[in-house]
């Protein structure tokens, strides 16, 4: 008896993590990816250095996503340390950076790539690169259509996990282009809308001038009641900074922020230690301890006349800012597959045996591990789903 096909549609960190439990299953295990080559998302996010996870205690852990009760479940299925574990069976040693995220201790993303399409390799998977998913006909077995360049293809299989990504860094893949086909099948997606990214304000020209690529350093911010303690990003077009990226969620419901710039020294200490000594800006400087771009920005926004307002502008500095950057200069996106048509293995429940994972499903996260925790995380319960599903089925 043959075995079972599976189809993975996208190669990045949820699509190559399902593939592995589907291989290491015994299934015939096929992964199609629209671009030249593989786990080109994973690439990206090494840029600044690979990201794996983070090392803080998991009743933390799940409340940095969008929906903590359900990540909560979720995560469990594959927490951090199972995660850490699995990176060293690749080969992948790591170790806890000062804010507690995690790093590779000596390989970069492309070697971490290199080792997990190796291990793929070795586990029979079959990579088809260059591959467009166009469309589905019918029902177990699945006839999936694909598109290279001018040619379409027929594929036959019986189980496929969806993992085509969300909307930001379309020249990776994720393009969001499966968008239409999903909702002509009766499938409820949610758009898209950009997270982790910056946001704009209308700086005058005279501040740019001096503060415009300047850093922000040790602040608090604060936005729909959640305070986040980082660093902001001084840009022509407004801020940038994982203080901003934390609170996805919250300016998207209000984006007015307030900025407390000393946030371990209360007013009264602020009061005491004033030493008045040249123009407001330069006395806050040397009174506080300010940088240079910390002073010319609560100049440039509250516009303090006296001594007690310069002082609940340092605690306290209010900002609306305009409006998100474009999804394309995002780090991730919302929206996508609603959690509502998906089964607890993320099973989508209109059409029996085909899951999804990753961001082309609805949540969001902060930068710092847990978005490729996420993906490793969906890809993880889509792959044990379908290798439940396709064990079932093959029973009757």
């Amino acid at each position: 008896m043959k075995p079972a096909v599976a189809a993975i549609i996208g190669a990045g960190p949820a699509g190559l993590r399902a593939a592995e439990l589907l291989a290491t299953a015994g299934l015939q295990t096929r992964i199609f990816e629209q671009k030249p080559s593989l786990g080109r998302k994973l690439l990206v996010a090494g840029r600044g250095g690979l990201n794996l996870t983070h090392s803080e205690p998991f009743e933390k852990f799940y409340t940095r996503y969008d929906e903590p009760k359900r990540w909560e479940k979720l995560l469990r299925r594959f927490p951090p340390e199972a995660a850490l574990a699995w990176y060293a069976g690749l080969g992948v040693s790591t170790f806890v950076g000062t804010s507690g995220r995690v790093f590779p201790r000596t390989l970069r993303a492309p070697a971490v790539l290199e080792k997990w399409l190796e291990r793929l390799d070795s586990l029979g998977c079959d990579f088809q690169t260059s591959h467009r998913f166009h469309h589905l006909i019918g029902h177990r077995p699945f006839d999936l259509v694909f598109q290279r360049g001018d040619q379409f293809s027929l594929v036959t299989c019986d189980v496929v996990i969806f993992a085509m990504g969300g909307g930001s860094w379309p020249q990776t893949g994720s393009d969001g282009n499966w968008i239409e086909q999903f909702r002509n099948m009766g499938i409820k997606v949610n758009d898209f809308t950009p997270s982790n990214v910056g946001w704009e304000y209308r700086w005058s020209e005279d501040f740019l001038k001096v503060a415009d690529g300047k850093p922000l350093k040790n602040l608090a911010v604060t936005c729909c009641g959640r305070t986040v303690r980082g660093e902001l990003l001084i840009t022509r077009y407004g801020l940038e900074g994982g203080a901003l990226y934390a609170l996805s969620q919250e300016l998207r419901r209000n984006p007015e922020i307030s900025i407390d710039f000393k946030p371990d020294v209360s007013i009264s200490d602020l009061k005491q230690k004033w030493r008045p000594n040249g123009s407001p800006v330069e006395s806050a400087q040397r009174s506080w301890n300010l940088s240079a771009s910390a002073a010319l920005m609560i100049q440039e926004v509250m516009r303090p006349k006296a001594t007690a307002d310069l002082v609940r502008a340092v605690k306290d500095c209010r900002m609306r800012l305009t409006q998100a950057r474009p999804l394309d200069e995002a780090i991730s996106s919302a929206g996508g597959v609603n959690w509502s048509e998906l089964n607890d293995d993320l099973m989508i429940k209109k059409f029996p045996g085909l899951f999804c994972a990753g961001e082309m499903i609805d949540w969001d996260a902060p930068t710092g591990g847990y978005l490729l925790q996420g993906c490793l995380v969906t890809g993880t319960v889509a792959g044990e789903g379908a290798v439940k599903w396709i064990a079932n089925a093959l029973k009757r």
